[in-house]
């Protein structure tokens, strides 16, 4: 990739801090709507089925469950609507991309969520020997 490219990106990518997530864990994202002369901040809460890293055009869709209709929708992650995104749940899955999802009923479709555990510091047990 050209030097200029490369720097054409840079200035593109959002600044602001975005959380660590993986596909599984089920996002709130906040999203800036225009509905007609008045601007609101909309929430979307679904689980991540798909992640894609390519640099300005990084995307997920997050997918949830409403009135019994399977809802997707595709965010962009340097997109200037997006207010912010918060990891509520990290799910336990072992693929990337979590298309079986939609094949699946809302009670066979739920993810295991993935128990965090702090490590023990290294140094405090080499100190005691």
């Amino acid at each position: 990739m050209s030097n200029l490219l490369k720097q054409f990106e840079n200035k593109h990518l959002k600044q602001t801090e975005i959380p660590e997530y993986h596909p599984g864990d089920t996002l709130e994202v906040k999203v800036q709507v225009e509905e007609g002369n008045r601007v609101r901040v909309q929430t979307f809460k679904g689980v991540l089925i798909k992640l894609r890293n390519r640099g300005v055009t990084s995307s997920f869709t997050l997918r949830k469950i409403s009135n019994g209709e399977g809802v997707e929708r595709t965010f962009n992650i340097n997109s200037h609507l997006i207010k912010s995104i918060d990891v509520v749940r990290r799910g336990k899955v072992r693929q990337g991309k979590l298309y079986y999802l939609r094949h699946l009923t809302p009670k066979k479709a739920r993810i295991a969520e993935k128990i965090v555990t702090k490590k023990k510091k290294a140094s405090s047990t080499a100190q005691s020997k």
